[in-house]
């Protein structure tokens, strides 16, 4: 093309691009949109390009597909374990997540409502064969110690089996009494969903039946076994779940086991699987019964009438 031309092209460009920054300083115009008096369409994203249009420059769309919105993962503190885990099988049919995304979910879900726990026995009774609590640990999901206290057992120390539970008689000097901590405990586990290994020797200690509904038992959960490359029926120890999945090494030495390692390792375990446990939970759960009917106008008032009364005591108290 003639040099003149391409100059006066040239010229005409900058005056554009001049004239296009003093729009941009007032705020009429935005650096990646259109005049105000113009508005992008829902879905599309303004990019603003030039391209060439009978000679002259001006600015133009590009369509951007519309980004998908997403659900918020939340539920309300008081949701039922059912609603939960069924909320668990949403998450997981939604798309392999990552690990990150699966913990997060979990906490907006729950942030107060997983604890995780265990307790270490000594031997009362005839020959210390009876296992009474000397010693409890609760962590939350973070694995944070939340509570922690040896605990004194109700009759005398037999065998206080320091090998396997730590305890010496120097714990016992400022332990707190059985019913005391039992009340402590019990308080911290109402209304929770209580993770623990072989849970079920620790809620025998602590005279306490936790609804089966809310307890994960590391020791039982077949995802965990598969994942561990152990069979299903197999009795497995918290120590070997540790070294197969978790790659750690616990209860080693010969001053016995921490409960407060047991609990978080337990918690951990329980994290690793979450999502496929809670999964499997809720296909295992029995459909939910119908809500009642009521009759708004129904009122209680109404059952002190004659004919809600029984026959025979109608008939004795004439």
């Amino acid at each position: 093309s003639p040099p003149g031309r391409s100059k006066k092209k040239s010229r005409k460009h900058q005056r554009f691009m001049e004239r296009r920054a003093v729009l941009e300083q007032k705020g009429l115009l935005s650096p990646h949109g259109r005049l105000g008096s113009q508005t992008t369409e829902p879905g599309l994203e303004a990019h603003t390009t030039l391209t060439k249009a009978n000679g002259t420059m001006a600015p133009h769309c590009d369509k951007v597909p519309k980004p998908k919105r997403v659900v918020s993962a939340s539920l309300s503190p008081s949701a039922s374990p059912d609603s939960i885990a069924r909320h668990h099988s949403v998450l997981l049919s939604q798309g392999n997540g990552s690990s990150k995304r699966v913990r997060t979910s979990s906490l907006i879900l729950r942030p107060g409502k997983y604890v995780a726990i265990d307790c270490e026995m000594v031997g009362t009774g005839p020959q210390g064969r009876l296992s009474e609590l000397a010693r409890c640990s609760v962590v939350n999901y973070e694995g944070d110690v939340i509570y922690d206290k040896y605990v004194r057992p109700e009759l005398p120390i037999v065998d206080y089996r320091t090998r396997w539970s730590g305890i010496t008689k120097q714990h016992m000097k400022n332990a707190i009494p059985f019913t005391a901590a039992q009340a402590e405990i019990l308080k911290i586990l109402k209304d929770k969903i209580v993770v623990g290994h072989a849970i079920h020797n620790d809620f025998q200690a602590l005279k306490y039946f936790h609804p089966k509904h809310r307890t994960r038992d590391t020791s039982q959960s077949p995802v965990l076994k598969k994942r561990a490359g152990l069979p299903i029926k197999a009795n497995v120890s918290l120590k070997n779940l540790a070294r197969h999945l978790l790659h750690k090494k616990i209860q080693v030495g010969c001053k016995g086991h921490s409960s407060v390692e047991d609990a978080q390792t337990a918690m951990e375990l329980y994290r690793l699987v979450e999502v496929q446990w809670e999964k499997e939970l809720a296909h295992s759960l029995p459909p939910r019964p119908p809500s009642p009917v009521t009759d708004p106008a129904a009122d209680s008032s109404q059952y002190l009438d004659d004919q809600y009364w029984p026959t025979e005591l109608m008939a004795s108290s004439l």
